[in-house]
């Protein structure tokens, strides 16, 4: 995994309210609130383009944070973000502080690799179908992985990886499959298209 410091810089608030919601927004700046292990909640301010600048990437939406207060660091997550239905504006932050004891679950992006080498694809011509793009994870802080690879260079036409076929970090759980086996969802797959020169070859020598 790939290490991304994200530092970002935010100021107490004292002001609430809708009315002090839209002065802070045209002084470019993002009303937010940390919250979570056992302290109570903190109103902040963020700079709006330092904010929008970390959104750019991937890895801010799965990554632990440092959150910068009154000159004191906190651990935390993104765990909520309100946008502008039209304009490229982010209204309102949540952050969730981090406890080392505590497991926090939050939504990891798959990584797909080896889809132009996978037999379903080389040599048995089919199409790679991406069932789900990311998986809600349990872990603890220190264990948060930016991203779960999932290698489907092996891959034969017809076959499909399950949640339960992928490889986790260590101290990572699936939320899903915590429901029981009836949960696990096909990932990824490669299949004919219909229309193919391999498909209608075998619907022809049916018929």
């Amino acid at each position: 995994m790939t290490t991304i410091d994200f530092n970002l810089s935010a100021e107490l608030r004292s002001d609430m309210g809708k009315g002090a919601s839209r002065r802070l927004r045209r002084e470019g700046k993002v009303p937010a609130v940390l919250y979570g292990a056992d302290k109570e909640a903190t109103s902040l301010t963020i700079d709006h383009n330092d904010l929008y600048k970390h959104l750019q990437h991937e890895a801010f939406y799965s990554h632990i944070l440092t959150l910068t207060i009154a000159g004191k660091a906190e651990k935390a997550v993104l765990k909520d973000l309100q946008r502008h239905p039209v304009r490229p504006i982010i209204l309102h932050a949540d952050f969730l502080r981090i406890s080392a004891k505590d497991k926090i679950r939050m939504h990891v992006p798959l990584h797909f690799k080896g889809e132009d080498v996978a037999p379903g694809v080389k040599v048995g011509s089919g199409v790679v179908t991406h069932n789900i793009s990311q998986v809600e994870v349990s872990c603890l802080g220190k264990d948060l992985p930016e991203f779960i690879e999932v290698d489907i260079s092996g891959l034969e036409l017809d076959q499909v990886l399950h949640l339960s076929d992928l490889k986790l970090p260590k101290g990572v759980e699936l939320v899903e499959l915590m429901h029981g086996t009836s949960h696990d969802q096909p990932v990824v797959g490669i299949h004919k298209t219909r229309g193919s020169a391999a498909a209608e070859g075998e619907e022809a020598a049916a018929e």
